[in-house]
């Protein structure tokens, strides 16, 4: 079953150049990306700094507002109207998890906030027991309840948060780097009850992450973002076995192996330039400026999101010769 349908999503953000007597430009945050969410699926989206991952994670939570295209809720799109009644089935989860949490509320009332917000017919005995069986739930002992965010460790604080997005039970949950501020011992740990919570509460996930070690471990599918635009989209083995975009296999390629002698002998490329600045993309294809296999087309026309393989899709001009040069 289909949960999340995104068509054509774009979010643009005008930004003023040339001083006082200036004009305003489009900067392209998000420009033109479509996708499916299926129940009980978690779909991974990675890509270098300013791509768009989180400002994609945002929009289709409507907490920023789409600038064209749509965002349907099985099978229905989300009028403005609705929004606040759809946060019982959509929720998330920051980067930062000291930040996300109030310093003047304890962790049973974050906790609890989202159910006093919905469930005005529940009673403090029983938000109280809800809360303290969610704090068991994401590995926190229930006797915690009354201590406040500085008391807490970074993880710690991260499952409050985690607490906080699963205590209503939605259906998705956006975890917008969810482990980049933790530690690395702490990393997995909090991978794995996130996992472990969809497995109990059969939700969907949308998984943001730089960490593309991490995105193979949690994800069924994978996006692939730059500057706004989708590059591939596969499910997890099929890219990480055989990406087909030149972008896609870059980042791949920069994923350390922990076997030294693997790693030693694996092939390496390495990118050229920076990412051109989504105030001014290049025609055509975005990332053919620092493309290796950049032809005349590139710079002509925008590829569309074709078909790789089945459940596979690369917009990429020249992936078949790519692909067969591998």
């Amino acid at each position: 079953m289909t949960l999340l349908s995104v068509r054509d999503l774009k979010v643009h953000f005008p930004v003023k150049v040339g001083g006082v007597f200036g004009h305003s430009v489009p900067l392209k945050a998000v420009d033109g990306v479509s996708f499916d969410l299926a129940a009980g699926e978690t779909l991974g989206i990675v890509g270098e700094s300013g791509c768009g991952k989180s400002t994609l994670g945002r929009a289709i939570l409507h907490l920023l507002p789409p600038t064209a295209g749509t965002v349907a809720w099985l099978g229905k799109d989300i009028p403005p109207s609705a929004v606040h009644e759809m946060r019982r089935e959509m929720q998330v989860v920051f980067q930062d998890p000291l930040a996300s949490l109030d310093p003047r509320m304890t962790a049973g009332d974050i906790i609890a906030e989202p159910l006093r917000n919905y469930h005005s017919d529940l009673g403090r005995a029983e938000i109280t027991a809800r809360v303290q069986d969610m704090m068991a739930k994401v590995g926190l002992l229930p006797g915690m309840i009354n201590r406040y965010p500085h008391e807490f460790s970074g993880g710690q604080c991260q499952r409050i948060g985690i607490a906080r997005a699963m205590i209503l039970r939605p259906k998705l949950v956006v975890c917008d780097e969810p482990v980049s501020a933790l530690d690395v011992s702490i990393r997995a740990q909090v991978v794995n009850l996130l996992m472990s919570l969809q497995q109990e509460f059969g939700l969907s996930l949308i998984f943001i992450s730089h960490d593309l070690s991490v995105v193979r471990h949690i994800s069924h599918r994978v996006m692939v973002l730059y500057l706004g635009r989708i590059m591939e989209l596969a499910d997890r083995d099929s890219l990480y076995a055989a990406p087909r975009h030149p972008y896609t296999q870059a980042l791949i390629a920069a994923v350390p192996i922990p076997d030294p002698d693997k790693e030693r002998a694996k092939r390496r490329i390495i990118l050229t330039g920076d990412p051109p600045s989504p105030l001014n993309p290049p025609s055509g294809c975005v990332f053919r400026t620092r493309c290796p296999h950049a032809t005349a087309i590139c710079s002509q026309a925008v590829p569309p999101l074709d078909s790789a393989g089945p459940g596979h899709a690369v917009a990429c001009h020249n992936w078949p010769e790519i692909a067969a040069s591998l």
